[in-house]
């Protein structure tokens, strides 16, 4: 997702336990068509990133709706300054792994920049290798009218799409800046046109990204299809964020629409810094952890 040098401080969470009314549906495994389902009944989607077999597995126990792979992997995972960098090679070990320890949710895999753009033909390729490759069950690509026809040649193929609109990463060095996006009258009735095609061509959902509250609101009012937030309010049908930011692993991202449930960097730090001493003064392995 996006990066700005925004500040908003932590959240305090109470302890609270939310038991669901209908525990068989809890445990149905989530597609597509489920989604659109607990959009129509006002359920509200819950979608993190994950890029892993063990943390997709601990997200997937605890009751996440979808799992996005993202190409936020080339920040979070290896560093880098921007989503451009990941390979389509790379996205496919990530989902594969991802797949491995999922049971229940949605498992959306990002297409990477430069594998759709303008070659309709190789991005049905691409998003093929995904589907066969990782097993994963649906692929999500940024962009609107633009590249409509690699959209609907990936959806005759029978493969799911996940459309993404707003601030769109993969387009970082053309606008130059990762600020709110659709501020303008113009680009804010472009959007709306944009996912209303998104939505007649056949994509089952559409996450949007850092855009006006009031915008996102008036495209889930008036879409069918779920319409997935970040950055973009309470009034669309389900919200995503990268588990890296919202556990506290990453903390040098602090955008207004984070909210940090744990701050798993300093617990990682201290328990760390324990073993180091406990090894060099040689507490660790004591008696009883030994063979």
């Amino acid at each position: 997702m996006a990066a700005d040098s925004e500040e908003f401080p932590n959240f305090a969470l109470p302890n609270i336990v939310i038991m669901s009314t209908n525990t068989t549906d809890n445990q149905r495994k989530v597609t597509t068509r489920r989604l659109v389902e607990m959009k129509q009944r006002g359920e509200k989607i819950s979608m993190l990133t994950a890029y892993d077999y063990s943390m997709a597995k601990i997200v997937d126990e605890a009751g996440i709706d979808c799992i996005l792979v993202g190409d936020s992997a080339s920040n979070v995972m290896v560093g880098n300054t921007t989503t451009l960098p990941i390979t389509l090679d790379q996205m496919i070990y990530h989902a594969k792994s991802v797949m491995n320890g999922v049971k229940r949710a949605l498992v959306v895999v990002d297409l990477p920049f430069g594998t759709y753009q303008g070659n309709s033909k190789e991005a049905l390729a691409s998003a093929v290798r995904i589907m066969k490759e990782s097993q994963a069950e649906a692929v999500k690509i940024e962009g609107g009218s633009e590249i409509r026809e690699s959209i609907e040649r990936i959806l005759c193929a029978g493969i799911p799409v996940m459309g993404h609109l707003g601030l769109t990463p993969q387009s970082i060095n053309k606008f130059g800046t990762y600020t709110v996006r659709a501020r303008e009258e113009a680009e804010a009735a472009k959007l709306i046109e944009d996912a209303r095609m998104l939505e007649e061509i056949g994509c089952f959902a559409i996450v949007i990204e850092k855009v006006p509250a009031k915008l996102a609101r008036k495209v889930a009012e008036q879409l069918t299809i779920p319409i997935i937030g970040i950055g973009a309010g309470g009034g669309v049908d389900g919200q995503v964020l990268v588990i890296h930011d919202m556990l506290g692993i990453n903390k040098g991202f602090s955008p207004r629409f984070l909210r940090r449930y744990a701050n798993l960097a300093d617990i990682m730090h201290d328990a760390i810094g324990r073993y180091v001493e406990d090894v060099k003064s040689s507490d660790f392995p004591n008696e009883s952890e030994q063979y």
